[in-house]
């Protein structure tokens, strides 16, 4: 009681100790002094250090490119300047597959089954809902600026880059076949892919029929077939959840190997800023002719580049706003690095280990939810692939003097969506699957070279709308589990509360209320006067 007082008389009238007089525990109060200004610029510098220097790279990279465009230089010499950028995406690149394959297995065996099916329903409908949205987007924009009113002329040089022509229902099936992999290791380098070959059939009198039968056959094309290595991964990792003890030390193996590579990536994130410098200066010394590139398609680059500005920074973090209630442009600057990253490599797959590294430092995602959801994020959320697709079809169409009717508008919203699935997370992946939406809807294929001109402008954007909504995504994903452990601990402190006054409650039994009346007659007076 001593000390009690002792302290409540050294209280100011606002509850302040008074400085520098000695507390009980015999150490003295003083006045926290105001930081320097110097000192608190330096405190945020180095906090964001590794933000200011990706931005810096971008600037950078812009000024050079602009300044040795003049220099005419060759093209083996403007291979020679991206060079660095060139390194980054092979380090990138190399560090995929065990990032991939381990946070899934971790993530799939460290999640209970029902809550595992339960993050996955509820991520696979934000991007679903998301998806739909841009495409929505992406239609309307379409129909508004109307970039194909411009007479535009096709450049023949890009006519050998055309995807090849293919059935819609065979685009489908080859998802499908990738899902399950014949061999895992041709998994980490080839994906399936349907061609075509012409059978004759000879007339019954040996007479050679005109008509010819057109036979799918299947082939491997280079590129990952991450679809498959994702569903692999999380099977894996649930059956070695199934086998309880006996699949621990299995678990405990990925979770290593998975820290290990992100210990990886932290070293490659320094590296990024000035990959990104040169990625960016080596292609803009790439631009041939950009006055004549804009003035033809320069509607359809902005139709594009407004649609991805529009979902990417009022769509999306209004979605984060309205379910959680915090600032969604915290929470980008939080990934900012692998944004510029993504707008460096042009590939959702390329900047997913920055994208992990970020969300879980700086937007306090935990590791479970992370690397569960944004690998599958970076292989089926397509938002900013799914808008340019859904505008470059509304853009091929009226080059054509095609009316567009209900029908083929939702064809279009419902092809875009399902296919944006499939996309290969690399640099012009979504236009290898716009051919699937212009055969859906009858447009011819031939002017996809179009595209295939300004791809490299608008493909950086919807980069980084793609990694942006699987970051949104995790971060939704992230404040349910929050809300759902603190109802939980609610529930819990009130059941504990309930049981605490229930024992503290008096015992109103008759024989006890009669009995301690007795005692208290027979006891002497001293006895009566203590406990009073």
């Amino acid at each position: 009681m001593a000390t009690m007082v002792d302290m409540e008389d050294r209280k100011t009238s606002n509850g302040e100790a008074h400085l520098d007089e000695p507390m009980p525990n015999g150490l003295h109060s003083h006045k926290k002094t105001p930081e320097p200004l110097s000192q608190r610029v330096l405190r945020i510098v180095r906090a964001n250090l590794l933000v200011i220097l990706t931005v810096a790279g971008v600037i950078v990279g812009i000024f050079i490119g602009l300044g040795v465009r003049n220099a005419e230089l060759t093209r083996t010499q403007v291979i020679y300047v991206g060079f660095p950028g060139e390194i980054l995406i092979r380090l990138l690149k190399m560090i995929i597959i065990p990032l991939v394959v381990c946070s899934l297995v971790s993530g799939a065996a460290s999640i209970d089954p029902k809550a595992l099916g339960k993050l996955g329903g509820w991520a696979m409908l934000f991007f679903l809902v998301t998806t739909l949205i841009a495409s929505s987007i992406g239609v309307v924009m379409g129909f508004i600026v109307s970039p194909g009113s411009v007479p535009v002329s096709r450049p023949a040089s890009l006519d050998e880059a055309v995807p090849a022509r293919k059935e819609i229902i065979d685009s489908f099936l080859d998802l499908i076949r990738n899902i399950f992999p014949s061999n895992l290791v041709s998994a980490a380098f080839q994906s399936y892919a349907t061609s075509y070959k012409l059978i004759k059939k000879n007339g019954t009198d040996g007479v050679p029929n005109i008509t010819a039968e057109q036979v799918p056959f299947g082939t491997d094309q280079d590129g990952m077939n991450i679809l498959g290595l994702v569903v692999f991964a999380i099977a894996f990792g649930v059956a070695l959840r199934k086998l309880g003890e006996e699949g621990e030390i299995l678990i405990k193996f990925f979770n290593s190997f998975n820290e290990a590579t992100m210990v990886l990536v932290s070293w490659i994130m320094w590296y990024a800023p000035l990959g990104i410098m040169f990625l960016v200066a080596g292609k803009i010394v790439e631009m041939e002719d950009v006055g004549s590139l804009f003035a033809g398609l320069g509607k359809y680059i902005a139709c594009c580049l407004a649609g991805h500005f529009i979902h990417g920074f009022l769509v999306l973090p209004g979605i984060y706003f309205i379910i959680t209630r915090k600032n969604p442009y915290s929470f980008l600057w939080g990934i900012f690095t692998a944004l510029a990253t993504a707008f460096g490599t042009s590939s959702s797959s390329a900047s997913l280990p920055l994208m992990i590294k970020c969300v879980e430092e700086n937007n306090g995602v935990s590791k479970h939810i992370s690397r569960f959801i944004l690998p599958i994020g970076a292989t089926v959320n397509m938002d900013g692939a799914a808008l340019f697709q859904c505008v470059a079809a509304v853009f091929i169409a009226q080059l054509n003097n095609i009316s567009l009717n209900f029908i083929q508008v939702i064809t279009i919203l419902v092809t875009a969506t399902a296919s944006s699935v499939g996309a290969a997370g690399i640099p012009a992946g979504g236009v290898l699957t716009l051919a699937i939406i212009l055969e859906a809807i009858g447009l011819p294929t031939n002017d996809i070279s179009l595209i295939l001109a300004v791809d490299w402008i608008v493909d950086r954007t919807c980069t980084v709308v793609n990694v942006e909504g699987d970051a949104f995504g995790a971060g939704l994903l992230q404040f349910f589990v929050d809300r759902a452990a603190k109802r939980k601990g609610a529930e819990l402190s009130e059941v504990r509360l309930e049981s605490d006054q229930s024992a503290a409650a008096p015992e109103s039994s008759p024989l006890i209320s009669k009995r301690s009346a007795n005692d208290a007659k027979m006891a002497p007076p001293s006895e009566k006067e203590s406990s009073m």
